[in-house]
C-alpha cells in the first residue's frame, strides 16, 4: 500500500521542468507572503480602522476593478513583449504599492491605491500562465499548473496561518510582508530564469515573423461562454476569502488565529492531495466532467452553510468540501483554455480568463457585502449556493450537448 502510494505521488511530480519547478518555487516565496487579501475585510472593520462591511465590499470592488483591467493589459504586453518582463515589473510594483498602502487611512485613498495595486499585481497572473504553458508539454500541463496551484496554496497556507497571528498585533505588518516577499521573487526570477526567458523573447520574435496572426479570442463563442459561467462560479468561490472571514469572526465569532487556521487549511489539502488527485484523473474523463463535480461541491458548501451557525470542527468538515471543489474545477478550468489558445494568442486568452476571476473579484465581494448587510449571511450563502447548483448544471449540460 505504501509502495503503491509513494510510487503515484513519484509519478504525479516526474517529467516537469526545470523551469517549471522554478516558477512554483518562485510562486511559493511570492504566495508565503499573502496576508494582506485574506485579511483585508477584517482590517477594513477592525476597531483601527472602523469601516462596515459594506466599505469592505467596495474597497474589494476597486481590488476587482483593478485586477481586471491589470489582466487585460498584462495579457496585451504578455504576447507583445513576453512574459518575463511583465513578470518583472508586476512583482516589483506591486512590493511598493503593498509598502505605501500600509500607511494610508483615508477610504478614497485606500480605494484608489488597492485599484492600482491589484492592476499591477493581476497583470503578473496572464504573463505567469503563458510562461507555464511554454515551459511544459500538452501531456504535463494540467499538472505543472498544479504544481504552480500548489505552489500557491502552500504559500497561502503559509501566509495565512502566519497573518491570523501577526493581524493580533498589527494589521501593518501584513503589508510590509507581503510586499517583501514579492521584491524576493523578482530577484530570484532575475538570478534564474532571465537566461531561458531571454530565449522565449527570441523565439517568440521569430515565430511572430513567420506565422500570420490567426482569429482573436473574442471570436471565439464557445470559450466567451465558458468565462461567463466561469466568472459567476468564481464570484461564489471568493466569498471564502472575502465575506466568509468576516461571518467567522462577527456570527460564529473565531479568532483571528482560527480564521487563520481554516484558511491554511484549505492551502494544506491542496498541497498534500491536489497533485495526486491530477495525475489519477487526468486524461480519464472530459474536462467539463471535473468541472461540473467541482462547481457542485462548492455549491453544497454554501447550501450547508446557510442552514444554521456551525463550530469550529464542522467549520474544517466544510472547509474540506470547499476545497474538494476547487482541486477538480480549477486545474481542469486551466487546461480548458490553454487548449483552445496557441502560442500567438495564448496571452489573450490567459488575460481574458484572468479577467473573468478578476471581475468575480469586483462582483463577489461588492455583491455579497452589500447582500449580507441587507438580509443577513445566510440569505447570502443560500443565494451563491443556488448560483453554484446552476453553473454546475450548465457545465454538465455543455458537455453532454458538446456546446463547449
Amino acid at each position: 500500500m505504501l509502495s503503491r502510494t509513494f510510487s503515484a505521488y513519484r509519478g504525479a511530480y516526474s517529467g516537469l521542468s526545470r523551469e517549471t519547478w522554478l516558477l512554483s518555487l518562485i510562486m511559493l516565496i511570492n504566495r508565503s507572503g499573502t496576508m494582506v487579501v485574506p485579511f483585508l475585510s477584517l482590517y477594513m472593520t477592525s476597531p483601527e480602522m472602523g469601516y462596515s462591511i459594506g466599505d469592505a465590499g467596495l474597497v474589494f470592488g476597486c481590488f476587482g476593478i483593478g485586477a481586471f483591467a491589470g489582466a487585460f493589459v498584462g495579457g496585451k504586453l504578455t504576447d507583445k513583449i513576453g512574459f518575463y518582463k511583465v513578470q518583472m515589473v508586476a512583482l516589483g510594483g506591486g512590493a511598493i504599492l503593498f509598502w505605501v498602502l500600509s500607511f494610508i487611512q483615508s477610504f478614497p485613498f485606500i480605494c484608489l491605491f488597492t485599484f492600482l495595486l491589484s492592476f499591477v499585481n493581476e497583470a503578473f497572473r496572464p504573463a505567469n500562465s503563458t510562461a507555464i504553458a511554454f515551459y511544459s508539454t500538452p501531456e504535463n500541463r494540467t499538472r505543472s499548473y498544479s504544481l504552480n496551484r500548489l505552489a500557491v496554496n502552500l504559500g497561502w497556507a503559509v501566509g495565512s496561518a502566519m497573518g491570523g497571528i501577526i493581524a493580533k498585533f498589527s494589521y501593518q505588518w501584513l503589508f510590509w510582508i507581503d510586499g517583501i516577499t514579492n521584491f524576493l521573487a523578482a530577484i530570484l526570477m532575475v538570478v534564474f530564469l532571465r537566461e531561458a526567458a531571454d530565449h522565449h523573447t527570441r523565439q517568440q520574435k521569430h515565430k511572430t515573423a513567420a506565422i500570420p496572426p490567426g482569429p482573436t479570442v473574442y471570436k471565439d463563442k464557445a470559450y466567451l461562454l465558458f468565462i461567463i459561467l466561469v466568472t459567476l462560479f468564481a464570484a461564489c468561490f471568493f466569498q471564502i476569502f472575502t465575506t466568509l472571514t468576516v461571518y467567522f469572526r462577527q456570527t460564529l465569532h473565531f479568532s483571528e488565529p482560527q480564521i487563520g487556521m481554516l484558511m491554511a487549511y484549505n492551502g494544506v489539502l491542496i498541497v498534500f492531495v491536489e497533485m495526486i488527485l491530477i495525475y489519477q484523473l487526468e486524461g480519464r474523463r472530459n474536462q467539463l466532467t471535473y468541472i461540473a463535480m467541482g462547481v457542485a461541491l462548492v455549491a453544497v458548501f454554501y447550501l450547508l452553510l446557510g442552514l444554521g451557525t456551525i463550530g469550529l470542527p464542522i467549520a474544517f468538515v466544510f472547509i474540506t468540501i470547499i476545497t474538494a471543489g476547487e482541486m477538480l474545477a480549477m486545474p481542469f478550468m486551466n487546461s480548458f483554455w490553454i487548449n483552445r489558445s496557441s502560442a500567438h494568442n495564448r496571452g489573450q486568452y490567459a488575460a481574458l480568463y484572468t479577467m473573468a476571476w478578476s471581475a468575480a473579484q469586483t462582483l463577489g465581494p461588492m455583491l455579497s457585502s452589500q447582500l449580507a448587510e441587507s438580509n443577513g449571511f445566510r440569505f447570502t450563502w443560500f443565494v451563491n449556493g443556488c448560483i453554484c447548483t446552476l453553473v454546475a448544471l450548465a457545465f454538465w449540460h455543455f458537455k453532454r450537448r458538446r456546446i463547449l
